[in-house]
């Protein structure tokens, strides 16, 4: 039985809310010039008002969040055209529509007798949302240090990374990720990788108000292929890696490189001023070229990062220690050799703190002082530890794609042989699932990586959406079983996702290492629609304290 759904949180999404207190007052007629849009006034009594000037304080793409004074903009949609819900708008305080000639249409069957609307009609009123949303509240992005950061994995480790060296640099910085947004200390959760853009040039607007003057982001495929950035001036664009995800969205991934190197293209209208890209694979090595087509006659344009191959930036061999941290020589530019600590292990962080490193730098932070925020990073729900005390280790990560489940596995194996003197001691359980209603092809890639790399795979459910649990899990258990009995653990198959992480409890000793991978920070499981309450951390810790109390005693996730 699921307990009770989760209660939404006004004003907890980013930008539902968050406007600025003195936004710019935008007039209809240079919004139009700057967009090509012309001006309908639709009502009884328009040919009276048309003398005067109209002007608008905000946008809005949702009619039930307008605020007096927006311009609601009216989009097509796959179900639905915002245009019918222009009434509402209306009455919610809309001084203006943006909308196309149909949008047009219906706004004029709303108009009230004796009212009287001005409409900005565009015949792509989607495509200049950024630069409408960027105008109307002052082009923020322009007037800070906006770092975009994308690629597959690795953007909210090494968004958090960016963050804390050039805050231990000095900086003012606002961080808008995955997990949460952060401005002047306030924390807001995210419920999108990057906002809308009307969220997001208001968000921008607040922090500049605040006195930020550097933003780090995650910018995420959906993002920049559906205009979300567009209108963001991007000072520096960070690439991490690619491999396969959001194949429910993109043809293939080829068609998902294209998405990514929106941030870097010549003919991209947010691409970035700077670029610094980790060129551990193919796919950073083809960013990197691309990124150096756009600056030509510029070469410290772009930078490149590798832990792998020569790059502009390029890390040493990383050594584990006791405490659990790793530490690694990273060689600059010009041959200068900076001393690296980490408390997140595994190769892959060395990658992200790699990058994260040349980001400071190449926003002007003094690379020292970067070094020591970076040392102090750990980041909710990667690798993160649950710590009851117990005998063994539990970790709790975000891996939901093959390659980070790979990774995080190999991680884990090698910290366990490290602990162990390089004896094979010690197991390693991993509980993983997979969402409903996205990628399905990665499914079965994800069951053969948990059952090569674990000595026990349970497979579970993530967040099923509207899906079948059981053929997701299928998938999962297919791939596993596509496994040779010699190359694989044991596989089960446990649907509830707190009783799969309680066998995976019952069944380690001392020693072995459980992972729980696919959710990380989240604290909330959809299932049919309904988001019921669900956070691997806290339920892995009680499972701890109820199935082994002799074993457990104190610590916290």
């Amino acid at each position: 039985m699921h307990p009770s759904p989760q209660q939404s949180t006004p004003g907890a999404a980013p930008g539902r809310g968050l406007r600025p207190t003195h936004p710019p007052v935008t007039e209809l007629t240079d919004l139009a010039a700057r967009i090509g849009a012309r001006i309908e006034w639709l009502g009884s009594a328009a040919s009276r008002q048309q003398s005067r000037a109209a002007a608008v304080t905000g946008v809005e793409l949702r009619a039930q969040a307008v605020q007096a004074g927006d311009l609601f903009a009216a989009l097509p949609g796959a179900r639905a055209h915002g245009a019918e819900f222009v009434g509402t708008a209306v009455q919610a305080g809309a001084a203006a529509v943006l909308t196309d000639e149909l949008g047009l249409e219906s706004a004029a069957r709303q108009v009230r007798e004796g009212a009287v609307l001005p409409v900005l009609v565009h015949p792509e009123p989607r495509r200049v949302l950024g630069e409408v949303s960027a105008t109307i509240y002052g082009r923020p992005s322009e007037q800070m240090q906006v770092i975009g950061i994308t690629g597959t994995s690795g953007k909210t480790t090494t968004s958090y990374l960016v963050e804390a060296g050039l805050v231990a640099a000095g900086r003012t910085v606002g961080l808008v990720g995955t997990i949460e947004t952060r401005m002047s200390g306030h924390r807001v959760p995210s419920a999108l990788t990057t906002p809308e853009a009307p969220q997001l040039h208001a968000l921008f607007a607040v922090m500049l108000e605040q006195g930020i003057d550097t933003v780090v982001m995650e910018v995420s495929s959906h993002a920049l292929s559906l205009g979300r950035v567009d209108g963001v001036r991007f000072a520096i664009g960070a690439f991490t890696n690619l491999s396969q995800d959001h194949l429910d969205f993109h043809r293939d991934l080829d068609d998902y490189f294209t998405a990514k190197s929106r941030l870097f293209a010549a003919d991209s209208t947010v691409r970035a001023e700077r670029a610094v890209v980790c060129i551990d694979d193919e796919w950073g090595v083809r960013m990197a070229d691309i990124a150096r087509g756009a600056h030509p006659g510029d070469p410290a344009a772009v930078v490149t990062v590798a832990t792998s191959t020569p790059g502009d930036w390029a890390a040493g061999p990383a050594r584990a220690t006791d405490s659990g941290t790793q530490t690694f020589t990273l060689t600059a530019p010009g041959g200068t050799d900076h001393a690296v600590t980490l408390r997140l292990p595994g190769h892959y962080n060395v990658a992200n703190a790699t990058l994260a490193v040349a980001v400071c730098a190449v926003a002007g932070a003094d690379v020292d002082a970067a070094l020591a925020g970076i040392a102090q990073v750990d980041v909710p729900g990667r690798v993160q530890r649950v710590d009851r005390g117990q005998d063994f280790l539990a970790v709790v990560d975000y891996a939901h794609k093959p390659a980070a489940l790979e990774a995080v596995i190999a991680t884990l194996r090698g910290q366990l042989q490290g602990r162990m003197g390089g004896e094979p001691q010690g197991r390693i359980a991993v509980v993983v699932g997979a969402g409903g209603d996205r990628d399905s092809g990665k499914r079965i890639l994800m069951g053969e990586a948990g059952a090569r790399g674990a000595d026990l795979l349970v497979v579970t459910d993530d967040n099923p959406r509207s899906e079948d649990p059981a053929t997701i899990r299928g998938a999962l258990i297919e791939g596993a079983l596509a496994v040779p009995s010699s190359e694989r653990g044991e596989v089960r198959e446990i649907g509830d996702r707190g009783e799969a992480i309680a066998a995976a409890v019952a069944w380690a000793e001392p020693g072995d290492v459980i992972l729980v991978a696919g959710k990380g920070h989240e604290t909330g499981q959809e299932i049919h629609g309904v988001k019921y309450p669900f956070d691997d951390r806290e339920v892995l810790g009680e499972a701890i304290e109820r199935i082994a109390p002799n074993r457990a005693h104190g610590g916290n996730a």
